[in-house]
């Protein structure tokens, strides 16, 4: 084979390469920006789903508390239904003495 073709086949591998390089580094960037943008819809996805958790914590928390609350307010409710009973069982002894301890004073002064 002559020199010129030879120089001639060596530049057309040279293009040649170059070519590939050049399409092998377009493909590189656009595989690196298809990750990117996959990345970017894996994290919003990921905040979202964080966002719904959260929000359905505290709904729980929130009806777990409103449960706690109704439940002490019961508890209340009935210890105040006790107590009623019980000072209503003893409201004629209370008067009865109250009545006596001031008779006592009356009559002291008198």
């Amino acid at each position: 084979m002559p020199r010129p073709e030879v120089l001639e086949d060596i530049k057309s591998a040279e293009s040649d390469a170059d070519d590939i390089v050049a399409e092998a580094e377009e493909d590189r960037e656009q595989r690196l920006s298809e990750a990117r943008q996959r990345a970017d819809e894996i994290r919003s996805e990921a905040e979202e789903e964080a966002r719904e958790l959260k929000e359905q914590k505290h709904e729980e928390a929130r009806e777990d508390i409103e449960a706690e609350r109704d439940r002490i307010l019961e508890e209340g409710e009935a210890e105040r239904e006790e107590l009623e009973a019980l000072a209503a069982e003893h409201e004629d002894e209370a008067v009865a003495f109250a009545v006596e301890r001031f008779e006592e004073a009356v009559h002291a002064q008198t």
